[in-house]
């Protein structure tokens, strides 16, 4: 199910990172630019709710979907994560591990799903609430300004951004202990 409904969401999330991307070469202002950048991420990152939720819903479910729709959403987070370590608005170290997790959780599910064991690391709760939390910081620290003249998005997308890197590392240890009798197991 190559060009079903889903997954074309999926493939638009892939095509608008560079277009988020790009904006900060826009010739306007840092505002404009910081609003549109903002909207787009909020616009893609749902298309990620969309899909899953069309996928069931139109019963369109498909082993290539399940394979794209997380890689789209690493590199939309991965992106984003060094636009804003470009604009000194997160620092190279939280990027660094963000990206390192899902770079080594993702080559963990890999070997995992060739060893005939991916159950074991298998989507859990804090993997979702370290996107979500993700999802929300992000968004906020690309604004970067006050939003309706109360919230400091930049504030709250500093602390959203530390509690997902505390996710992250949690998360991370979650999946490499779940996985870690069937490494052993291999090993023998």
């Amino acid at each position: 199910m190559f060009l079903t409904l889903p997954t074309v969401l999926t493939w638009a999330r892939i095509v608008a990172i560079p277009l988020i991307v790009g904006v900060f070469y826009l010739p306007v202002d840092d505002r404009t630019r910081n609003l549109i950048a903002t909207v787009m991420f909020v616009a893609v990152a749902l298309t990620d709710w969309a899909d899953g939720w069309l996928a069931r819903r139109l019963n369109q479910t498909s082993a290539f979907g399940a394979f794209l729709d997380p890689v789209a959403d690493k590199f939309l987070v991965c992106a984003s994560l060094l636009v804003l370590v470009q604009l000194d608005r997160v620092s190279a170290l939280i990027a660094l591990v963000i990206i390192g997790r899902e770079i080594a959780i993702s080559a963990l599910r890999e070997w995992m799903a060739q060893i005939g064991a991916a159950r074991s690391v298998a989507v859990h709760m804090l993997g979702k609430l370290k996107t979500t939390t993700q999802m929300v910081a992000i968004p906020f620290l690309l604004y970067n300004g006050r939003l309706f003249d109360l919230i400091d998005t930049r504030w709250w997308g500093t602390v959203l951004i530390l509690m997902a890197t505390v996710l992250t590392i949690w998360s991370m240890v979650y999946y490499l202990q779940k996985a870690l009798p069937e490494i052993r197991a291999k090993a023998r």
